[in-house]
């Protein structure tokens, strides 16, 4: 649906986050005519009013009769495709689209390289960008990164690199290149089950003329072994990390202590970058070095330094168990406590248990809604190493000053999401450096966002 499409219809939007704001902006550029009205909570309608005088504004989840009276609902990718009052509009003839869909209807020609996963997909989608430019591409980087691709719908760009989310990958296309870090369960409240989230996530293989996934993913690997266009990263003949290095077939390119993102899941992030680079008909060999210069994103593994006689790693992004597990495996023989939990969706914490009982770190700290929960279930299998249960970040924090000698390391990865206490995983990361002694302001932006 293209936005002209719009001027005649009965328009709402469902969401004021930023890419509900973004929305609201493109239409009252566009159609600054369109009478718009806005469902939002409570708690937003004056911020709402602030906003746009002009909308009308309900702070309230609307039901399927409120929508009913509408032609077309604009929702933010926050409110799920399948809450039953938008399931039963639809079968009523509300047409749904977003933000995200507007911007490919709008632009598309776009040389559009498109990352999803359930972890790396941030890390990996700014690499690309950061190859590119490196190689004087025109570079936009945009998406659930931290900006809005309406943001930029006037923009030109030679490369457009993308993160998607699950929520958001069952409304692009086309694509030229959709790339698939990893896949594990996540999001299960807003997908309903495991299996959906799966098949949400890959429906960016349909759109994507080339698709590119981890190749040490064998569930991954078989259920995209019919696209005629898959290619792999990770595997032998192609990019990989072998003995240290990062491979292009059998010769090294680069070293991975070279990288100033740490862990071998990183330097597999690399390889998917690098490989994207190739596909898009660059060097990737003459690209390789400038991963040497890569900024680290905010909040993934990001290390704030030493304070009091401990370091301090903010792994706020991590939000499934497997994302702490990839946390504690880059930081290797250190001495370490980690901080896990948070708002519980309901995630299988058994591999976690299981690694536990393998090697453990120094000590584990379970705080959070779904603490309980993932202390119980080591206590179950016999967890005999460190293990405190408390109630939320700033008492794990003072806990694991407690637990952790001189110079060890202390790690918030809490491998759940931040709903429970913080308003996102941000919010959570620079709480967690406020606590440890740090400016939280200083760490939260994210370079090259938008065009360069």
């Amino acid at each position: 649906m293209r936005i002209a499409e719009l001027a005649d219809k009965r328009v709402a939007i469902w969401g004021f986050g930023r890419e509900g704001r973004a929305i609201i902006g493109v239409l009252r550029a566009r159609l600054p005519g369109l009478p718009l009205s806005l469902f939002c909570t409570q708690a937003e309608v004056a911020a709402a009013q602030a906003f746009d005088a002009n909308l009308a504004v309900h702070g309230e989840e609307p039901d399927a009769q409120a929508l009913s009276q509408f032609d077309v609902l604009v929702k933010s990718p926050g409110v799920s495709a399948y809450k039953p009052a938008l399931v039963e509009a639809k079968a009523g003839g509300l047409k749904v689209t977003s933000g995200t869909a507007l911007w490919f209807a709008e632009q598309p020609d776009a040389h559009v390289i498109a990352v999803t996963g359930t972890k790396g997909k941030s890390t990996t989608t700014a690499l690309i960008a950061h190859l590119a430019r490196a190689l004087r591409i025109r570079t936009a980087l945009a998406g659930n990164i931290g900006m809005q691709m309406l943001e930029l719908l006037d923009s030109r760009a030679e490369l457009w690199a993308v993160e998607l989310s699950s929520f958001q990958t069952g409304e692009a296309g086309p694509v030229q290149l959709g790339i698939v870090t990893s896949l594990y369960e996540e999001h299960l409240d807003w997908h309903g089950s495991r299996e959906r989230y799966v098949a949400d996530k890959l429906k960016l293989a349909d759109v994507s003329r080339y698709l590119l996934v981890n190749a040490l993913q064998p569930a991954l690997l078989e259920k995209t072994a019919e696209h005629p266009h898959r290619l792999l990263f990770g595997h032998p003949e192609g990019w990989h990390v072998r003995g240290g290095f990062i491979h292009r077939g059998n010769k090294p390119v680069f070293a991975v202590a070279d990288l100033p993102v740490p862990g071998e899941h990183n330097a597999l992030n690399a390889c998917a970058a690098l490989t994207a680079i190739e596909v898009s008909g660059a060097d990737a060999l003459a690209a390789a070095p400038a991963l040497a210069s890569f900024h680290p994103l905010p909040h993934r593994l990001q290390p704030l330094g030493e304070r009091d006689g401990w370091y301090w790693i903010n792994d706020s992004i991590s939000t499934t168990p497997q994302a702490t597990l990839a946390a504690l495996q880059s930081l290797g023989s250190k001495v370490v406590t980690v901080i896990v939990g948070g708002h519980d969706r309901g995630l299988d914490w058994s591999d976690f248990v299981v690694a536990m009982m393998r090697q453990a770190p120094h000590a584990i700290v379970t705080q959070g809604a779904n603490g309980p929960r993932i202390a119980k279930a080591l206590r179950d299998a016999s967890f005999a190493g460190r293990l405190v249960e408390v109630a939320d970040v700033a008492a794990a924090v003072e806990m694991g000053r407690s637990l952790t000698p001189a110079g060890g390391t202390i790690l918030l990865s809490p491998g759940a999401p931040s709903f429970d206490q913080f308003r996102d995983y941000a919010d959570r990361g620079r709480r967690f450096a406020e606590l440890a002694g740090f400016d939280g302001q200083t760490i939260t932006g994210i370079g090259g966002l938008g065009i360069a």
